[in-house]
């Protein structure tokens, strides 16, 4: 999903196929559906784009244009005929626009990656400007369009079209921006609250440094890269071994480590202001590379937006998988083409109505495809008002209650070692961009850690209700650590019923562990450095043996626990290798962490961690 003209993606990407349909290879049509153009559009600095403009055939009079920019690549042709993902777009008709982005392929320049953002009056160009200048030219220049622009894309063709909302063309009517970002060290691709993501930088940072074209890392010549990654040690071995300064990103998340001015530079949604431009942003709550930016960007326009432009969407997705069908949550069947329903109910009229004029005005401020209940909820704002924090304790005995602990309550503690880091899925574990694991990890059974000592699992009773959570949630545990720096993993998962199946009769080899029948499905997920507790801009060494108060962001979701599910939580202290290894031992720079300084490490949670939960009354 992330990466639409990849080819081998294209292979792959089973989990949402129709994402990908640009590239696929149609059936031929009796007589060609689109016409294709290829063109060089300047920008103000004189650096030309590389652009293509394909127009439906059947439609007459001015058209709106549908942008889109991207660093993967653009189409060499046009489709025979309409690609499934667009089929109700094309009802409407639109001239659909494809941009290489400045210093990918046939485009000139310099691919920095850099979200900063000019200042005003600033002759600098930034993406936002490259997005200005695109669109003046093409409603100057593109025949018999009607005036209007929209822009959409998922991941990085998401981040470019919610750019251009820093610094909007007249012309602009709609954006779409779709798993978008706008923060590389808070989350997203890159880190994770100033942990590395390490196995995505590694192959997302090569595909898109190494050259101008897209290229796959070449360095894996082990089946499973956790043992890869192991056998690396650090960020840093990897950019000194393989990428040896030919990603400046790579460079900086080696040696700017803290949230320095530079990191904060990237956050590009400081630079916006009053909503003018009407927004529909779009997050899956399974999103295994961009969860959190799509929240940020709705929460910045909606600080001052009052002609009620500002628009959000989510549901049960990971990442792109709305384009597809999106009939299920991993292997869980949710009943309904959730994705199908998007595109033809929200995505459509929300283009038809600004950018051709037809139909009503959305009228919802919030859509959520509620998982659990597997239903659509509309919301007047989010977080919805009538959603309580309600404490949901961990206990000493390794349960959960809503009932606070009695003083004295017992810790339980592990060891954690950084030589066997826990596994972030089942191995082995297959490179980022070469496998079908990837796409739904985020929504693996979290049985595959049953046994290990080093993750602390605490359990309810049987739910006697339904427990509907809507908004924001998040972890606060009461935590130390025998070393002087550590990292808390936090997960709050849905425990299935171990009858939530029925199983055929006599069952085949296998078929139980294929059932949904006790099934541990993470809702929630995220990890905190301790080395950052107070403050992101400057690392300290953790007080060994201090017991501290540790918050985990747990992101936004709309979740039923059903009657009979039960809720558990995981805490363990190393998740690898999507995020890279705590050497458990405080110093400067992780990234260049000396083996040595790998120790285990004695962790304590102890009464008063809790998860926040937003109780919908």
């Amino acid at each position: 999903m992330h990466r639409p003209f990849l080819a081998l993606a294209l292979a792959l990407a089973a989990a949402a196929p129709a994402a990908f349909a640009r590239q696929a290879q149609p059936v031929a049509a009796p007589a060609p559906a689109y016409s294709y153009t290829k063109t060089m559009i300047p920008m103000r600095d004189g650096a030309r784009l590389e652009t293509v403009v394909i127009r439906p055939l059947d439609k007459q009079g001015p058209l709106p244009i549908l942008l889109e920019r991207s660093p993967y690549g653009i189409p060499d042709a046009a489709p025979a005929e309409t690609p499934e993902d667009q089929s109700f777009l094309a009802r409407d008709g639109y001239i659909l626009v494809y941009q290489n982005m400045r210093g990918r392929f046939g485009s000139d320049g310099k691919f920095t990656m850099s979200m900063a953002i000019a200042p005003k009056g600033s002759k600098a160009v930034d993406d936002a400007t490259d997005a200005y200048d695109t669109i003046d030219w093409l409603v100057k220049n593109v025949p018999a369009n009607n005036g209007k622009v929209g822009m959409w894309g998922v991941s990085y063709p998401g981040y470019a079209a919610a750019v251009a909302l820093a610094k909007p063309h007249p012309a602009l009517k709609a954006v779409s921006p779709q798993a978008a970002w706008n923060d590389w060290w808070i989350n997203d691709d890159l880190h994770r609250f100033g942990a590395a993501r390490l196995t995505y930088a590694t192959d997302w940072l090569w595909l898109l440094q190494h050259s101008k074209t897209n290229d796959m890392f070449p360095g894996y010549d082990q089946f499973d890269t956790y043992d890869w990654f192991l056998k690396q040690g650090t960020l840093g071995n990897i950019e000194k071994m393989w990428f040896k300064g030919v990603s400046p990103l790579m460079t900086a998340m080696v040696e700017r480590p803290d949230y320095d001015a530079g990191w904060q530079a990237q956050r590009w949604t400081d630079a916006l202001g009053r909503a003018g431009v009407a927004t529909l942003s779009v997050a899956g709550f399974w999103d295994q590379e961009d969860p959190y930016g799509p929240w940020r960007i709705y929460e910045k326009l909606e600080r001052d937006d009052p002609n009620r432009l500002n628009t959000i969407v989510a549901g049960p997705w990971n990442h792109g998988s709305w384009r597809g069908p999106s009939d299920k949550v991993g292997p869980i069947p949710i009943g309904t083409e959730s994705g199908t329903a998007f595109r033809r109910e929200i995505e459509a009229p929300f283009f038809a109505y600004w950018l051709h004029g037809k139909g009503e005005r959305p009228a919802y401020e919030a859509r959520m495809f509620q998982s659990g209940s597997w239903q659509w909820r509309d919301y007047p704002q989010w977080p919805p008002v009538a959603a309580k924090p309600t404490s949901l304790y961990l206990r000493g005995d390794g349960t959960v209650s809503f009932t606070a602990p009695a003083a004295g309550e017992a810790c339980r503690d592990y060891v954690s070692d950084p030589a066997a880091p826990v596994p972030y899925r089942r191995r082995p574990i297959s490179s980022t961009w070469g496998s079908r694991d990837w796409p739904w990890w985020e929504a693996e059974d979290q049985r595959f850690l049953g046994g290990r000592p080093d993750v602390l699992s605490y359990v309810s009773a049987p739910l006697e209700a339904d427990l509907t959570v809507t908004g924001s949630l998040k972890a606060e545990l009461m935590a130390s650590t025998s070393g002087t720096d550590s990292d808390f993993v936090v997960k709050l998962i849905d425990v299935w019923p171990d009858d939530a199946e029925k199983l055929p009769r006599p069952m085949k080899p296998g078929d139980y562990a294929k059932s949904l029948n006790g099934y541990q499905l993470p809702i929630a997920m995220e990890v905190r450095r301790g080395r950052w507790l107070d403050g992101y801009e400057k690392a300290k060494p953790l007080v060994p043996g201090q017991l501290r108060a540790w918050n985990v962001d747990l992101r936004e979701h709309d979740h039923v626990f059903k009657k009979g599910h039960r809720i558990m939580v995981q805490v363990q202290s190393s998740w690898f290798p999507v995020i890279d290894r705590n050497p458990q031992t405080f110093v400067p720079n992780i990234a260049k962490a000396a083996p040595g300084d790998f120790q285990k490490a004695t962790q304590r949670v102890c009464a008063g961690s809790r998860i926040v939960l937003p109780v919908m009354r």
